[in-house]
């Protein structure tokens, strides 16, 4: 193994991704590297831009999307990558030339490629960022402590989709804005998927308080992940939204009915437990149908169908006949009548404020 030391100046002109929004460049001090540095998902990296491919911009911390250019240094996680659409990667076993999977931040090794998208952006890792005992800095260094909830969850509905673009995004936000205008106080959690600001800004824009995803819990990605971590991190994130009294939550879950972590998750007792409600989004009728014929079977509480079939009005009325539950356009989603559509409670918060003034009163 290869130790260099590292300048602050030179931490600091290098572009920081969001999955590494959590660093904190006074706790580097050296670089490893080296035949036998084997990295780990999560690991923080330094890497230099060889070509600029699909993803030519990065996001960042602030938010905004940040130009890449050859030569470019820039600060991102390991980790594994799973879209149908564009790329397949994994964590490599060593710190030779790799790609640029997700505009989040994420290196890994290419496996597959969709035809249309372009060749991944390539990278030269230059180092794993250490501290001066040669730890290394990974995202679970700073992952949400677990937590005990005396009261039970808020009022939660998940949002699962058939496949990564059957519009699970435009559900949940439009949903948060709904709730948001009835009143109530909303939090948001991202269970699955791949490290990415995008989600999370549209959450909070639509009117979230609090937004968390699976990076918070100290995963790059969710893809090839145990399904106990997957239970860990949807527990996680939900008693963290307890904690901080929503009235409801909206999870969203990345992927579709066939990905390995959102399988894992379906099956799992955890997501029985804390599911109140499922809205199922799906790009035509015949897609809603058989995913809800799967949702059912796991015995899931399947409230509504939701997604881009809305955006027919025959597919919205194929999809009621077929499957006989309501089909929720933008138009619903976002009115007050949401909260009578989901029966949510007035206000789950009354749990905590009974509890706040038994404490007064003793």
């Amino acid at each position: 193994m290869n130790i260099s030391f590292i300048n602050q100046e030179r931490l600091l002109n290098a572009k920081i991704a969001y999955t590494s929004r959590n660093l904190n460049p006074e706790s580097v001090a050296i670089l490893l590297d080296g035949d036998d540095v084997v990295p780990h998902a999560g690991d923080m990296l330094l890497a230099k831009i060889i070509t600029v491919g699909h993803y030519n911009e990065l996001e960042l911390v602030p938010g905004r999307r940040s130009g890449l250019s050859v030569g470019d240094e820039i600060i991102i996680c390991y980790g594994n990558r799973y879209a149908p659409d564009q790329f397949e990667a994994q964590v490599p076993n060593d710190l030779r030339i790799c790609d640029l999977v997700a505009a989040g931040g994420i290196a890994a090794r290419m496996n597959y490629r969709h035809a249309r998208v372009r060749k991944p952006t390539r990278i030269q890792p230059i180092g794993l960022l250490a501290d001066c005992n040669e730890r290394r800095i990974n995202l679970k260094n700073n992952a949400l402590p677990e937590l005990f909830s005396l009261f039970p969850h808020p009022y939660t509905v998940a949002v699962v989709g058939t496949t990564i673009n059957a519009g699970k995004t435009m559900t949940a936000t439009t949903m948060i804005h709904g709730l948001a205008n009835a009143g109530y106080t909303v939090g948001a959690a991202k269970v699955t998927g791949t490290g990415s600001g995008r989600d999370a800004w549209l959450m909070e824009d639509a009117g979230s308080k609090l937004t968390l995803d699976f990076t918070h819990v100290g995963f790059p990605s969710t893809h090839l992940v145990a399904p106990e971590q997957v239970e860990n991190i949807i527990e996680t994130l939900v008693t963290h939204l307890s904690v901080a009294k929503m009235d409801a939550i909206v999870m969203e879950v990345a992927g579709g009915l066939l990905g390995c972590e959102t399988t894992a998750l379906l099956n799992s007792k955890a997501f029985a437990k804390l599911v109140d409600s499922v809205i199922f989004a799906a790009g035509d009728a015949l897609d809603a149908a058989a995913g809800i014929e799967s949702l059912k079977r796991k015995k899931l509480p399947v409230t509504a169908i939701s997604g881009r079939l809305t955006a027919s009005p025959r597919a919205v009325i194929e999809t009621e006949d077929a499957t006989g539950l309501p089909v929720l356009d933008k138009t619903a989603l976002s009115s007050q009548t949401i909260v009578d559509v989901l029966q949510i409670p007035p206000s789950a918060n009354t749990l905590h404020s009974g509890y706040d003034e038994r404490l007064r009163a003793y």
